[in-house]
Formats: structure tokens, C-alpha cells, sequence
């Protein structure tokens, strides 16, 4: 049985799929981009600033599924200049223990979602 994640506290979806789905105790998030959840405006400032925001916005999906970034287990981060990569990853790894951080995977892509920089989805057990 799957039960559908919504949090006011991330962008609301801008097409037909959720923020995240949960099956039993495993979470599957959908990719955030930096849209602000308050004015569903983008966060371009510079690629920090905008993977922060993408960061801020699943941690807010994990929280609303009762779970952290301990949790996550897997990550796939798209990136559309792999020049960005150790900015992008420094911003990241903000969010893990080194220990304890996450399988990844992180594709240079030739474009996303309304022009962005960065995006970042997760899946997570409890």
C-alpha cells in the first residue's frame, strides 16, 4: 500500500506526480528543483544559494514522511554543467555525515525542469 507525502513546507508539484510516496518503510521522493514553497518563485541566485534551496525543500518532503537525512539511503543529483559539481557537492555534503552519507549518482543532463541548475531526488528508509 502506498501513501502519498504533502507538505506545504516544499514546492507544490507543477504536474501529475507527488512530492514523495511512501510503501511501507521505504520513501521515494520526487526531484526538487529551488522553487521557494511560499512564492513558488525559483532561487537562482548563484548555484549555492540554489542547490540550498533544492536541500531545504527535500529535507521538508523527509520531515513531512517523519524521517531525516539519516535516512536516505540513495540519491541522483542532475546537474546541468558538471562545472558546477564541487560547488553543487560542497552544499550537499552540508547535509550528511560522511559516515553515514548516502549511495549516489550525479548525471550531467542537457536541460531540466523551467531552466534550472540542479536537481535532487532521494530515497529514504526508516
Amino acid at each position: 500500500m502506498k501513501k502519498i507525502i504533502i507538505t506545504d513546507k516544499a514546492p507544490a508539484p507543477i504536474g501529475p506526480y507527488n512530492q514523495a510516496v511512501l510503501v511501507a518503510n521505504t520513501l521515494y521522493t520526487s526531484g526538487q528543483i529551488a522553487l521557494n514553497p511560499a512564492t513558488m518563485e525559483l532561487v537562482l541566485n548563484d548555484i549555492e544559494t540554489e542547490t540550498k534551496q533544492v536541500m531545504e525543500n527535500v529535507k521538508a518532503v523527509l520531515e513531512a514522511a517523519e524521517m531525516t537525512f539519516e535516512n536516505v539511503v540513495k540519491t541522483t543529483i542532475f546537474i546541468m554543467d558538471m562545472n558546477d559539481f564541487a560547488k553543487i557537492n560542497s552544499v550537499y555534503g552540508s547535509y550528511f555525515d560522511d559516515k553515514t552519507a548516502p549511495a549516489r549518482e550525479t548525471v550531467q543532463v542537457a536541460g531540466l525542469p523551467k531552466g534550472v541548475n540542479v536537481e535532487i531526488s532521494m530515497i529514504a528508509v526508516k
